[in-house]
């Protein structure tokens, strides 16, 4: 991200995002709490872009989709019996975008909207309300994450939480052995 423009893509991501394993006062944060508007994050962000000299991208999310084993886990769970819940970090204003993507309401009996709760991940409180909000107790949760920070914020809540790599197969496999299955 940014690289094909002159910059470094960490740099880029730290500016936009950024430190994503903390829950600070950065703009993106906020805007993930529901605090600030999308418009007041990019009236920060362009300006404070043009200053450090970084050119942003121009397209962040035009390739998100899901991933079909995924998907089909977490069907074939709530089939099972198991409780599912997603809890994202969002912007209110992109809150339709994603629920498009995801067939959200087949697939977990509860959604977690940070920008909705005002807690983000990785802050431990709001993994504990959402394992309230689903009526169970944090301990006898699994939480499957894609960021280092967010499984640390999970595990800090009491939950078991696995990281997700590029190549999902690895995690699934865990949460088989997690589950025992």
């Amino acid at each position: 991200m940014g690289a094909d423009a002159g910059n470094d893509g960490d740099e880029v991501l730290a500016l936009m995002l950024g430190p994503y394993a903390e829950d600070t006062d950065h703009p993106w944060h906020r805007v993930e709490r529901g605090e600030i508007p999308l418009s007041e994050y990019g009236a920060w962000l362009v300006p404070e872009a043009q200053a450090r000299g970084i050119t942003l991208p121009t397209r962040v999310f035009h390739e998100m989709k899901p991933h079909d084993a995924m998907v089909e886990r977490a069907a074939q769970l709530r089939a099972d019996g198991y409780k599912t819940a997603v809890l994202t970090n969002n912007a209110k204003e992109v809150g339709d975008n994603w629920r498009a993507i995801v067939p959200v309401d087949d697939l977990f009996d509860l959604v977690i909207d940070s920008s909705w709760v005002g807690m983000r991940k990785p802050n431990p409180a709001i993994y504990t309300h959402t394992a309230a909000e689903l009526g169970v107790e944090p301990e006898r949760c699994v939480m499957l994450d894609d960021a280092p920070g967010n499984v640390l914020g999970a595990e800090a809540a009491g939950m078991r939480a696995i990281l997700v790599g590029l190549d999902i197969e690895p995690a699934l496999a865990e949460l088989d052995t997690v589950l025992g299955l």
